[in-house]
């Protein structure tokens, strides 16, 4: 599931091509809302909480989350599109620009007045305005024997981390999933200095980018990251003796597939767990 730097991310490219503008035109492929028209209202503003999305349009305010397979896609007017047609879920279009949702894991259209009471069950967003670290260590650490795991995954108590944020951190600190959350600090650093990763006091420095994928990564301009927020330790694959495993990998891959191809007498037939 995309984490909140995704969705900060996407509603940063939203912001660029709707922010300001009024729409020609609206398609919102929602039964419940498919008879609503929004062309001729302006976009106030496009932010982001968490793994949530709001674009605050006149009164109302569309609310969206990704889920596993959601995806909003900006292109100039008339361009083709990147999905099929029928996996868009709504479609936002300016004089110059259109904003299509494609396969929207949530979608509703929500007043503007209400649109915060919808998202107010929400911990700390790591990448908004309103990072509290001491708020977001608190609720961390209210229940000190559930799992570390879990209680960084709540997005009651802290808004944006998921799956990946959290399996990465743990493996850098050097902390079981199953430690007690009470024994946790909330810290870390991204790039404007603001506290924005749950880890183990006891957690080592970030390792240095080695890996040519991860330099790469860590070039590209737009916001924070993954890749800003902490690095994996990845090998350098211009060491030896990583040319040397790889090698007797692809041996030993090799070796796999004449077995499947052509078992003879005395040989052993590939299998999975080999």
């Amino acid at each position: 599931m995309p984490e909140g730097d995704t969705v900060w991310r996407t509603a940063h490219h939203l912001r660029e091509v709707l922010e300001g503008r009024e729409l020609v035109r609206s398609d919102v492929r929602v039964p419940q809302w498919a008879t609503l028209d929004l062309s001729g209202r302006t976009v106030d503003e496009v932010l982001s909480r968490g793994k949530h999305l709001l674009i605050r349009v006149g009164d109302a305010s569309i609310h969206s989350h990704l889920k596993m397979e959601g995806a909003w896609h900006v292109l100039r007017r008339g361009s083709r599109w990147r999905r099929p047609a029928h996996t868009a879920r709504i479609v936002l279009e300016t004089e110059q620009h259109q904003a299509i949702g494609f396969q929207l894991g949530l979608l509703e259209i929500l007043k503007r007045e209400n649109d915060d009471d919808a998202l107010a069950y929400l911990g700390p967003d790591l990448l908004g305005p309103d990072w509290d670290l001491a708020e977001a260590t608190r609720r961390v650490e209210s229940d000190p024997d559930r799992p570390i795991f879990v209680a960084l995954l709540d997005q009651r108590n802290l808004a944006g981390l998921g799956n990946e944020y959290v399996n990465e951190m743990l493996l850098l600190s050097g902390a079981r999933r199953q430690q007690g959350a009470g024994g946790a600090d909330v810290h870390g650093q991204h790039p404007s200095g603001r506290g924005a990763l749950g880890l183990p006091a006891r957690a080592r420095p970030l390792p240095t980018l080695r890996h040519p994928a991860a330099r790469r990564r860590a070039r590209r301009p737009a916001g924070p990251r993954a890749d800003h927020l902490l690095v994996s330790a990845l090998p350098d694959v211009r060491s030896p003796a990583v040319r040397s495993s790889r090698t007797a990998s692809q041996t030993q891959a090799t070796t796999n597939a004449t077995r499947c191809q052509r078992p003879g007498a005395g040989s052993v037939p590939w299998s999975a767990s080999e």
